[in-house]
């Protein structure tokens, strides 16, 4: 028997690996994926005369295995490994209710391809459902997860400028990347036309400046080499494969078993405490059990709710730890998808390297400017120097001709997207399919989710000032996105197991832990009671480092 058991080997179990694992307990992290070595099985060595057809997947391979997976804007030949199949992973949804869930199942889980954006959420933003109404109010506030941010930058290594924004804390940051000179005017410009409104370097988990700590784990400085989602050998962005796991593993108290899917969360009715989880092989399509004194469950919120529902049993009928019937309920992903983009002038200069992030305009709406709907949103994106791909590619030609028009560097161009807050709605669910079963005889989940009238209100709202701001800058805009992109685009799918004051309203309390079932903590998205504006990994990390705490806190006093 281990001491506790983690549920997946992504950001959050990852995270709550370590802490677990740095706290003397025996813990046991299964991936429902293959395993992958840190560098030896990344292909950021690759040079473009490396990949197969150009990095393009085939249309014949799109349309096979890929449809979904496809749209993701880090998919090329170069990461192809690590983006799951969607003919072997089937899902539902009503067919007026597309949702588009990016999902990548080997060791390290997404860590490996994620946009690296690290933000914390705010006071205002823990207060949020208390003061509107929407969702369950949360158990925390930001003072109670402040340590944890500290805690968790640290080690994780977030590049970033100290601000001083209230509705953007600032965090225990590595130098930050700079912004460029048309970065730098765009800036000036929007600040001086819109007051009130900040353009601010992004804060990215990529090592500016390695530390000691992070040296000490084989990590070293950011080469600015922009080829992130391939899996980076410098560890110079973070991931579970270069950063946590690798501290849980020095401990030697932590046990990797990959290629085991988890089919449900075993109770004792008797003492109402989870003993365990029945996994099935990937390949053999055996089962087996694993037993434990605690469970962190970090599947992702999608997962995580799959996993709830099919724990059925005679004492729990409609799942574990779902007497509120708020399992499934309250998916949530962020608005995304809404791009300006346009033509700038900017001064005649140049930048080296090819920065891992780029600027951020924090939330400014229903804080310093009124918005005709709730809550608010923010802004990513940069200003950059078209140069000799695009001219080398955008006509005919060859010889002397193609030469001298590639040593010709091309305008700036602006480009900025909006990521607005995606309200807490009980009517948007994951369920399990009544018939449908996937290859390994599991319930597939049915996503049923849209966006409603205050986020369609947002829309329209970002794109109007993602045009303005452009425009203020001197731009002329070239393309501004109409609608948002489909749901599960933004990849930050959360709430299906939402913290709460009200075991009647949420799953989980103030320590991630199930108010029915005292010794599972629940620390991924599906735990978010509000999504904020903001990326929202770092909060992920902070609030599974806080409950690894509480949990090994509990065990030692025989709590749980």
């Amino acid at each position: 028997m281990f001491d506790v058991i983690v549920i997946g080997s992504g950001m959050s179990g990852g995270m709550a690996a370590k802490e677990l694992c740095e706290r003397g307990l025996k813990t046991l992290v299964i991936e429902r994926g293959r395993k992958l070595e840190h560098g030896g099985s990344y292909t950021d060595w690759m040079q473009p005369w490396d990949l197969p057809t150009a990095g393009l997947v085939p249309e014949e391979e799109i349309a096979s295995d890929y449809k979904i997976q496809s749209q993701c804007y880090a998919m090329n030949t170069a990461t192809q490994q690590y983006w799951v199949k969607d003919s072997e992973h089937p899902y539902s949804t009503p067919d007026d209710k597309p949702f588009l869930w990016i999902r990548g199942y080997h060791l390290g889980g997404r860590s490996i391809m994620w946009g690296r954006q690290s933000y914390r959420l705010s006071p205002m933003d823990f207060e949020a459902n208390a003061k509107d109404g929407h969702g369950s109010d949360w158990p925390i506030r930001y003072g109670d997860i402040a340590p944890w941010y500290d805690h968790v930058e640290r080690f994780v290594g977030v590049a970033g400028s100290k601000e001083g924004l209230a509705q953007l804390p600032d965090g225990q940051f590595l130098p930050e990347f700079a912004l460029n000179d048309a970065e730098k005017m765009f800036k000036q410009a929007v600040e001086t036309k819109f007051p009130g409104r900040k353009v601010i370097p992004g804060r990215a988990a990529n090592l500016s400046k390695a530390t000691p700590e992070h040296e000490a784990l084989g990590r070293t400085s950011c080469q600015n080499r922009s080829l992130c989602e391939r899996g980076c050998s410098y560890g110079a962005y973070y991931s579970s494969l270069s950063g946590s796991l690798p501290a849980a593993e020095r401990t030697g108290n932590l046990t990797i078993v990959t290629d085991a899917i988890v089919h449900s969360i075993i109770r004792d009715p008797k003492t109402g405490k989870a003993t365990g989880v029945r996994v099935v092989d990937t390949n053999s399509k055996q089962g087996r059990t694993y037993e434990a004194k605690a469970i962190f469950c970090c599947a992702s919120a999608i997962a995580t709710a799959q996993i709830l529902l099919n724990s059925k049993s005679e004492a729990d009928p409609h799942g574990l730890a779902n007497g509120s019937g708020m399992v499934g309920r309250n998916l949530m992903d962020h608005i995304a998808g809404l791009a300006v983009v346009g033509t700038m002038d900017g001064p005649n200069t140049y930048y080296k390297g090819r920065r891992p992030t780029g600027l951020y305009i924090p939330r400014y709406r229903n804080v310093s400017e009124p918005g005709d709907f709730v809550r608010g949103y923010g802004f990513q994106g940069g200003v950059s120097r078209t140069g000799w791909r695009a001219n080398a590619t955008g006509a005919p030609g060859i010889g002397k001709a193609l030469k001298e028009r590639t040593r010709r560097v091309g305008p700036w161009m602006a480009a900025i997207v909006g990521f607005g807050e995606m309200l807490p709605n009980p009517q948007n669910r994951v369920t399990l399919h009544p018939s449908r079963t996937d290859k390994w005889g599991m319930p597939i989940v049915h996503i049923d989710c849209e966006l409603g009238e205050n986020e369609k209100k947002m829309a329209k709202q970002i794109v109007a000032d993602g045009q303005a701001m452009v425009e203020a800058a001197g731009g002329k805009v070239l393309y501004a996105s109409e609608e948002p992109g489909s749901l599960g685009l933004g990849i930050h799918e959360m709430g299906t197991a939402c913290m709460g004051k009200d075991p009647k309203t949420s799953v989980l309390n103030k320590y991630n832990q199930a108010h029915e079932v005292p010794n599972l903590f629940i620390t991924d998205g599906a735990a978010m009671a509000s999504s904020g504006c903001q990326n929202p990994s770092l909060t992920y990390m902070a609030l599974s480092a806080r409950a690894a705490h509480h949990a090994a806190e509990f065990l030692r006093a025989g709590k749980i």
